[in-house]
């Protein structure tokens, strides 16, 4: 009897799969930490004999060259793919054997990148899951701009070829189980669902209900922001990423703090928006530990720049350096725990700022106060409307358009209050008066704010 686990990487939005038989199984897409995939498959009580990369990933550093070397299984990587070490090269149609019965199948799905390949899991010759990364997700497609602009088109093309494929040869039953789609950036559009099958996704998913033409142009469209730390990411895991280290980093005390401030290093304080407005460090940014803490603050920190990392506790610490080793900032220069009384040297004032509501927003201007709205949501969120008279610089830009902020008190906000709290930080790191909107942006009409809704052609 087969199974089908899946290990989510929710701060990335992806997903990785354990999938075999009753003694041995195949890891697909697994992420760098890969103490916690070994720990799965413990609990399963098998063997881990294959290890299969569907592509070279653009969004997070692979855990799979270490797994298969501390396992000793195979590692499946396609044969297109340019890599720096020994791997299986895997073309389409190639086949590995997991268990008794059990079967993994390599079929060729180019889009997401040239080499993209899916992995079909047949038990007694019957296919009934497909392992679909990059291609085929629910409701949507990976996008196909990540690898070479030139090529984007032509990727776009083969994303819809290959999405008929799967539908093609394998029956409406069969689970489809991709890499993407749950957050990541990596997915043309967001997708939605957490489980679906081939059966569903012919009767919705635009590859597949679509003709390729308008398939194409629509997909081109929609295209979002791509987070900066992905140049980063393809060319690690193609030379082959180096075995992750969680070890604790070294503690830092009020004194360190203020040194590592002045040399202008990064200093994030992991804690809750609400109590980071409150009481913090001056200079210090907040990216919270519940948020997307690995996408935003990989995409906003200059790259190699030492970031020191603070939280009420020792747990947060750890669960945030996890996180920030998946996307390849493998080790904070230092850490410290507690509250900010405990990470200031001597006498050194607290920093704070309010938060407000639109609501709050609009009432400041109905009183004529002298403010700036500040929208950072990206541009895909920014085009379908936004507040009269708000600024726009999206969240992964802030800190290096800081000069292109009008003067005043900044009213900052974005779709719900994560984001517009990460510039809040920044801004008020760099002695703004700042606000920060912590309400969602529904909330912005009937708070009695005018939007500019944008006219279709």
């Amino acid at each position: 009897m087969f199974f089908a686990d899946t290990l989510e990487i929710r701060g990335l939005g992806n997903r990785s799969y354990l999938a075999g038989g009753l003694r041995a199984a195949v890891v697909v897409d697994p992420p760098r930490d890969i103490d916690r995939v070994i720990a799965a498959a413990a609990r399963r009580g098998v063997q881990i004999v294959a290890v299969a990369e569907t592509h070279v990933h653009n969004d997070y550093v692979t855990g799979g060259l270490e797994l298969a070397r501390l396992t000793g299984a195979r590692y499946l990587v396609p044969a297109g793919a340019s890599v720096a070490y020994a791997r299986v090269p895997v073309s389409d149609g190639d086949t590995e054997k997991i268990d008794e019965g059990v079967v993994l199948r390599a079929v060729a799905t180019p889009g997401h990148t040239p080499h993209h390949t899916s992995y079909v899991l047949e038990e007694d010759g019957r296919a009934v899951a497909a392992f679909t990364g990059g291609s085929l997700l629910i409701g949507s497609v990976g996008r196909p701009d990540l690898v070479e602009p030139r090529l984007t088109e032509e990727l776009a093309r083969s994303q819809h070829a290959s999405a008929h494929r799967l539908a093609a040869e394998l029956d409406d039953e069969v689970a489809v189980m991709p890499t993407h789609g749950f957050g990541s950036f990596c997915s043309s559009s967001h997708a939605g669902g957490e489980h679906s099958t081939i059966g569903a996704e012919k009767s919705s998913n635009p590859a597949l209900v679509q003709d390729v033409e308008s398939f194409v142009k629509e997909l081109l469209s929609g295209l979002d922001d791509v987070p900066a730390y992905y140049a980063h990411m393809g060319p690690a895991n193609a030379a082959g990423p180096a075995p992750v280290d969680l070890t604790a980093p070294d503690r830092a005390d009020g004194g360190e703090i203020a040194r590592r401030l002045a040399a202008g290093e990064w200093v994030v304080d992991l804690r809750n928006r609400v109590a980071f407005s409150e009481s913090h460090v001056a200079g210090t940014f907040n990216f919270e530990v519940e948020g997307q803490l690995a996408t935003y603050l990989a995409w906003m920190i200059p790259w190699g720049r030492p970031v020191t990392l603070l939280a009420q506790s020792a747990d947060d610490i750890a669960r945030a350096q996890r996180e920030l080793a998946r996307v390849g900032i493998d080790r904070p220069a230092a850490a410290a725990v507690g509250s900010p009384g405990d990470w200031v040297a001597g006498e050194t004032p607290l920093a704070s700022f309010p938060r407000a509501t639109f609501a709050g927003l609009a009432a400041a201007l109905g009183r004529g106060e002298g403010l700036v709205t500040l929208d950072v949501r990206r541009d895909g969120e920014r085009a379908g409307g936004w507040v009269e008279g708000s600024v726009h610089i999206p969240i992964h830009q802030v800190h290096q358009r800081l000069d292109e902020v009008p003067a005043g008190t900044v009213w900052v906000h974005c779709a719900g209050g994560m984001r517009a709290a990460i510039a809040a930080s920044v801004l008020d790191a760099a002695g703004r008066d700042v606000v920060a909107i912590d309400d969602g942006y529904d909330s912005a009409a009937d708070a009695g704010l005018t939007l500019v809704t944008p006219t279709r052609s």
